[in-house]
C-alpha cells in the first residue's frame, strides 16, 4: 500500500517537473513583443544628426527608415552627448546614436552593426599650408578639438604623452573661428561634418579653409542599445538584419549621395624652404 502511494507521488512530482519545463521552454520561445514607437537619444552632429536639419540628419533618416521597415516608429531626442549616453545607459531611451567603439561601453551597451563610416582629417588655413604624415609631425602645434570627442587611440595617447597639444571647445563652429583667428594651428574633424559647417553655416570663412588628404582616423560608428532594457537584444538583432538588407540592395549608399566633401585636390603642398 505504502509502495503504491510512493509510486503515485513520484509520478505526480515527475508530471509537475515536466509541466514546469514546458512552461520554461514556452517562455524562452515566445518572442519579446516589439514596441510600436521607440525613442532614440542623439547628440548634435550635422549633417549626420541635428534637431533642426531636414529629417533630423542623414543618419537619423537612415535609422528611422530601417526601423520603419519593421513598422516601428522612431522619435529622436537631442541632448548633450554625455547626457544622451548616461540616460540611455539607464534605460530611459531604446538606443543612442551614434558612437565609435570603446571596450568599456560594452559593459552597459550592445553595439549594432556599423551604421556610419567616418573619415577624420585636419583642416588648416589656406594661407598657412600644412603637411603631415605621422603624429610626431604635429609636435609643437596646437590642435583644435571638440570636448568629448576621441580622435582614435593613437592620437589620444600622443596627447596624453604631450607629443600633441590639444585644446578642446564645445562645438565645430568654435574651432573654425579659432582657426581663422590663429588661436589653433589645425582642427581635427570628420570631413563631411567640417565641410557642412563651413559651407552651410560659415560661408564667410569657407574659402579660407582646406583639409589635408591624409586621414587622421578612418572610423565606424554604431547605434548603442542599453543592456538595462530587456528589449535591446531583439531590437538590435532586428536593426542589424534590416540594415544589412539596406546595404545589400544599395539603398544604404543613397543616403550619403548629397553630402558635401571636398577631396584631395584642395590640398596645397607647402613650399619647401
Amino acid at each position: 500500500m505504502l509502495s503504491s502511494i510512493f509510486e503515485k507521488l513520484l509520478l505526480l512530482l515527475g508530471l509537475l517537473w515536466l509541466l514546469g519545463q514546458s512552461m520554461v521552454l514556452c517562455a524562452e520561445e515566445s518572442p519579446v513583443p516589439l514596441p510600436k514607437v521607440i525613442e532614440i537619444s542623439a547628440g548634435e552632429w550635422p549633417p549626420f544628426l541635428g534637431a533642426d536639419l531636414p529629417q533630423q540628419g542623414v543618419i537619423a533618416r537612415l535609422i528611422r527608415d530601417v526601423f520603419a521597415d519593421a513598422n516601428i516608429e522612431v522619435q529622436f531626442v537631442f541632448l548633450p552627448w554625455s547626457r544622451a549616453m548616461h540616460d540611455t545607459g539607464n534605460g530611459k531611451y531604446a538606443a543612442t546614436a551614434v558612437w565609435m567603439f570603446k571596450q568599456e561601453r560594452t559593459q552597459a551597451f550592445l553595439y549594432s552593426a556599423p551604421v556610419l563610416d567616418e573619415k577624420f582629417v585636419f583642416f588648416y588655413r589656406k594661407d598657412q599650408p600644412f603637411d603631415w604624415q605621422q603624429l610626431t609631425d604635429l609636435n609643437g602645434m596646437l590642435v583644435g578639438g571638440v570636448s568629448g570627442y576621441s580622435y582614435g587611440p593613437a592620437f589620444d595617447a600622443a596627447v596624453k604623452e604631450h607629443v600633441i597639444g590639444l585644446d578642446s571647445v564645445g562645438s565645430v563652429e568654435q574651432n573654425f573661428r579659432r582657426l581663422v583667428l590663429g588661436r589653433v594651428d589645425i582642427v581635427a574633424e570628420e570631413i563631411s561634418v567640417g565641410y557642412h559647417m563651413l559651407q552651410q553655416r560659415m560661408p564667410d570663412i569657407a574659402d579660407s579653409i582646406r583639409h589635408h588628404p591624409q586621414p587622421l582616423l578612418i572610423n565606424q560608428s554604431f547605434l548603442l542599445f542599453p543592456k538595462a532594457n530587456p528589449q535591446s537584444d531583439v531590437l538590435n538583432s532586428l536593426f542589424n538584419d534590416l540594415l544589412q538588407e539596406f546595404r545589400a540592395s544599395g539603398r544604404y549608399d543613397s543616403y550619403f549621395d548629397t553630402l558635401t566633401t571636398v577631396e584631395s585636390d584642395s590640398f596645397v603642398k607647402p613650399v619647401q624652404p
